[in-house]
């Protein structure tokens, strides 16, 4: 039986935020890899409206409203939401923040979105296809949708063994993940990248990028951290374009 992953972000909230300690000045793509100050996919912000799916304790939110944007965060976790709010009140910007299904945008109007994101929240989600009709909906034509998730190489990997590249399950198996953090049971889901890729494409978006990002060389390492990182992608970008209407 797959987790409420919203309820399960609601016991680990207080937790994950005190190991993570993420920045609040720049969007961040997952653990151990650059920054958007390090892969510039985002573009200029100020001015423009950005909508963050899965946007947890708000950091990417707030870093966007810092650089000038209208910031949208949504996420599924009230725990994670009053964290976010807490954050935007101490730093100073306003956030405007919504507890939802990703996929559950009506409150925000048809092509009013210049710039959708998310960092390492779709992997939570099992109908992917369902999320990007939605975020397209939004979304102005020709703007893009930029996320990252877990790779799904390293969904093979047990990352706990003492041999780094003992494969624990198949590419291809897509049954749910199911693991416990901090004594916390969470499911993931798997999308290879031709699922990912052709659910974008059947969803009317060009993609225009794809990154599979190495380590950065020099720590610290974050709470994340497994030396398997070296040896197999660990997070996955993608940047798609909205065609059409």
């Amino acid at each position: 039986m797959p987790a409420d992953n919203a309820a399960a972000w609601d016991r680990f909230s207080e937790a994950y935020q005190a190991g993570a300690r993420l920045s609040a000045d720049v969007a961040h793509y997952g653990p151990d890899i650059g920054t958007e100050a390090d892969l510039r996919l985002l573009g200029d912000l100020k001015g423009k409206r950005v909508l963050e799916l899965g946007c947890g304790g708000g950091q990417c939110s707030v870093a966007f409203a810092k650089q000038g944007a209208t910031a949208i965060g949504v996420d599924h976790s009230a725990e994670q939401l009053a964290y976010a709010r807490r954050l935007a009140d101490d730093e100073g910007v306003r956030v405007e923040l919504h507890q939802a299904d990703l996929a559950e945008l009506a409150f925000v109007r048809a092509e009013s979105v210049d710039l959708a994101f998310s960092a390492y929240a779709l992997g939570f989600v099992d109908d992917l296809s369902r999320v990007f009709r939605q975020v397209h909906r939004v979304l102005k034509p020709g703007s893009p949708f930029v996320f990252s998730l877990p790779h799904p190489a390293y969904n093979m990997i047990d990352d706990d063994a003492d041999v780094p590249l003992l494969v624990r399950r198949s590419y291809f198996d897509r049954s749910p993940i199911d693991y416990e953090w901090n004594g916390i049971g969470f499911t993931d889901y798997h999308h290879t990248i031709s699922d990912i890729y052709m659910a974008l494409v059947r969803a009317s978006y060009k993609v225009d990028l794809l990154m599979e990002p190495e380590p950065l060389p020099e720590g610290p390492r974050s709470m994340h951290w497994r030396e398997t990182f070296k040896w197999v992608p660990r997070t996955l970008i993608v940047r798609a374009r909205k065609e059409g209407f």
